[in-house]
């Protein structure tokens, strides 16, 4: 079962600096997936260690795609069907606390992972939490975004 209360926990806690368990990919394209999955699996606590198409960190060099990858990780969550937590695309005003929020800010790629820590009716007031550019209770309307998707997390 998703503990929403655990990644509300982990990204307040974790959101302004980096916990020494993972590398931190700032310098090399960022660290914003790797902070959302480091948040979901506070709250689900269980890898998928599948090398083709898991969800799972080891170190720095030994991880899946999904674990640090935009796309991978919405990839992974709406197409899981076995170990590890598993999404649904939904509509902002139908997410909750531990869900993911992904934007595109020039309308064809998505780039940036965003952890919903409080829910809302629209983009003016869900808050998320993010690391790269390191945030906690930011209000995903103060992006610059050309698109968002949303994945509910519900497993």
């Amino acid at each position: 079962m998703y503990n929403r209360q655990k990644v509300y926990e982990y990204a307040k806690k974790w959101a302004y600096k980096r916990n020494p368990k993972y590398y931190n990919f700032d310098s090399i394209g960022g660290d914003c997936t790797n902070f959302a999955s480091q948040c979901i699996y506070s709250g689900y606590n269980q890898m998928n260690y599948n090398t083709a198409n898991g969800w799972y960190y080891i170190n720095g060099n030994k991880k899946s795609p999904s674990w640090t990858g935009v796309q991978f990780l919405y990839n992974f969550l709406i197409t899981n069907k076995s170990i590890g937590p598993k999404g649904v695309v939904t509509e902002i005003s139908k997410l909750d606390i531990g869900d993911i929020v992904q934007l595109s800010f020039n309308g064809t790629t998505y780039s940036h992972t965003l952890v919903v820590v409080q829910s809302g009716t629209c983009a003016e007031d869900t808050l998320i939490a993010a690391h790269t550019y390191d945030v906690f209770g930011k209000k995903v309307s103060e992006y610059g975004f050309s698109k968002y998707r949303c994945v509910h997390i519900i497993q």
